[in-house]
């Protein structure tokens, strides 16, 4: 099917096969849009409204932290953060959670993150994101996971790393560098032994053929989990990644804005130290200083 074909994706443009009307095509397209920018997860209109004023290029929605399952938040919720801001707007999903994705394709969200940091809803099943028009992100550890993903429809992928809130970026920079680590190994390899390497990291070939010769992911590529600061933003793109996303613990401190504003500012300029150091300058500590040991966290 066209539609279930990959993008490759370089600079600011996405080269696709000359059919103008794969679906696919259009939904990649939508998330070059969020290239260079930071998205920031908010539970209430305030904080949507801050992150809109700060710079943010999209607003993720999410129910507020409670006990129990996490599941897709409030529609009403969304409804109201859309009114109030006019960036684009993204909801979370449940894995598998088909239905969720209808309810908030139905609603108008811009795009929809299928969530493994929400509760999974299908143990076995991803949602099939060829059925929906609204552009789906998906996340990721590693490079095989990353291009399963992409066949399934996703055409924005998320390298997830710490899933608990703490602020510690060590997971992501893991995982980060495993996706990267894995791409510049496959694009020194043979033609001939592209085969073999598809087959071990369990991703279609034609894919990975795409992946060899673009050298960077077929589509556009975030990074999230325990970016707290401008530095661990910057970080990220140093990494080669596309942008950031940033947890709702970001307006957890005395001036949420400036803070926000910051990592916008370290996601655009990156490799600039100038900047870098001037945004990192009079931030309160907005996360407890901590240290993990083995399977605990440990403060300190």
């Amino acid at each position: 099917m066209a539609d279930e074909g990959a993008v490759t994706v370089y600079s600011s443009s996405a080269i696709t096969d000359g059919n103008k009307k794969n679906v696919f095509s259009i939904k990649v397209g939508l998330t070059q849009m969020l290239r260079g920018g930071a998205i920031f997860e908010a539970t209430s209109v305030e904080q949507a409204k801050i992150a809109e004023s700060a710079g943010a290029c999209c607003i993720i929605v999410s129910e507020p932290i409670r006990g129990g399952i996490s599941r897709m938040a409030d529609p009403e919720l969304i409804k109201e953060i859309k009114r109030s801001v006019s960036v684009s707007v993204m909801a979370k999903a449940r894995v598998g959670h088909f239905v969720e994705g209808q309810i908030l394709e139905v609603i108008g969200v811009d795009y929809i993150d299928e969530s493994e940091t929400q509760a999974v809803a299908d143990e076995d099943h991803f949602i099939n994101k060829h059925n929906y028009r609204v552009p789906f992100v998906c996340g990721c550890q590693d490079l095989g996971e990353a291009l399963r993903r992409v066949r399934e429809g996703a055409a924005m992928i998320r390298t997830q790393g710490d899933l608990s809130g703490s602020g510690n970026i060590v997971e992501t920079v893991r995982n980060v560098r495993k996706v990267m680590g894995e791409i510049r190994v496959l694009t020194n390899m043979d033609e001939d032994e592209v085969f073999a390497f598809s087959k071990k990291i369990g991703a279609p070939y034609d894919i990975v053929a795409q992946v060899k010769q673009m050298a960077r992911l077929p589509v556009v590529h975030f990074a999230a989990g325990g970016i707290v600061t401008p530095a661990d933003a910057a970080m990220m793109m140093q990494l080669g990644c596309d942008g950031v996303f940033v947890g709702s613990e970001i307006f957890n401190c005395l001036d949420p804005y400036k803070r926000v504003r910051a990592i916008v500012q370290a996601v655009r300029n990156y490799n600039d130290p100038d900047v870098m150091a001037e945004a990192c300058s009079g931030l309160d500590d907005a996360m407890g200083r901590l240290n993990l040991r083995g399977n605990g966290i440990e403060q300190f």
